[in-house]
């Protein structure tokens, strides 16, 4: 049996994604094996949770074919790994907020990876036909269309890649809160572009069901950024998570 791109990529997303978080981990002071496990167990329950929403999503048309190995919806991934975070960050007595902020980038890098993947299997993500010059057909794609069409999943993908690396540098300028919720707002936007030429059906004031949600999340970042503002957290000693009862060294300074 063949190796398949998508799941090649969501192996890849996830170890790529992994590295970062430990990174982040070692450099505010905690435990990075810590963070592999966090990373493990978000993409676990995030694959569910996409499913799952997948499953919901087309429940008019329910067969069990439906529970092949393609399919998932990434809001649903997003809810369910970051329950998964917060049961992980609750367990192990970890400040939400500061994970949060370092899982950002890493996530977004891992969003990125995995859009790479849904191109190269032509899962039908894509866009509407176009005739500019990087439209693509996938005659053989697993959602066939024999035009060329707009490749959103390889905007998405480019638009996770400038996220991440905006999030890095917002990562050395704010705390942690609001570096997730600068997260929440760029992947909105993004989400509410990309939107814009793809095929999927209005639900209602002529949007879509993602952008209704990338405008949920556009909210929901920025009443984070302005909680942080105006009611900044206390301090959090940076204490190791693998060992609680011995002093870390000093936080990465965080600067406003």
């Amino acid at each position: 049996m063949g190796i398949q791109s998508y799941g090649l990529s969501k192996a890849l997303a996830l170890l790529v994604g992994a590295f970062l978080l430990g990174r982040a981990f070692t450099r505010i002071g905690y435990d990075k094996e810590l963070a592999h496990s966090i990373a493990l167990w978000a993409t676990v329950w995030g694959f569910v949770g996409a499913k799952v929403y997948y499953l919901i999503a087309n429940w008019d048309n329910f067969s069990w074919h439906l529970f092949g190995g393609s399919g998932f919806v990434w809001y649903g991934g997003l809810i369910a790994g970051s329950i998964a975070v917060i049961v992980m960050t609750r367990r192990h007595d970890l400040p939400l907020g500061r994970v949060a902020g370092a899982m950002a980038a890493p996530l977004s890098v891992a969003y990125g990876i995995g859009r790479i993947g849904c191109f190269l299997a032509g899962d039908g993500t894509y866009g509407t036909p176009t005739d500019l010059p990087w439209g693509m057909a996938f005659p053989n794609g697993v959602v066939p269309v024999d035009v060329p069409v707009h490749p959103v999943q390889l905007y998405e993908a480019a638009g996770a890649f400038l996220i991440a690396g905006i999030l890095w540098v917002l990562g050395r300028r704010l705390r942690p809160v609001a570096v997730f919720g600068s997260y929440l707002m760029l992947s909105g936007a993004a989400r509410l572009l990309a939107e814009m030429v793809r095929i999927n059906p209005h639900v209602v004031l002529d949007l879509t069901e993602a952008q209704l949600i990338g405008i949920a999340s556009i909210i929901l970042g920025a009443a984070l950024i302005l909680r942080d503002t105006f009611h900044p957290a206390a301090p959090v000693s940076n204490v190791s998570a693998a060992d609680p009862s011995s002093a870390a060294p000093s936080p990465h300074p965080v600067g406003r």
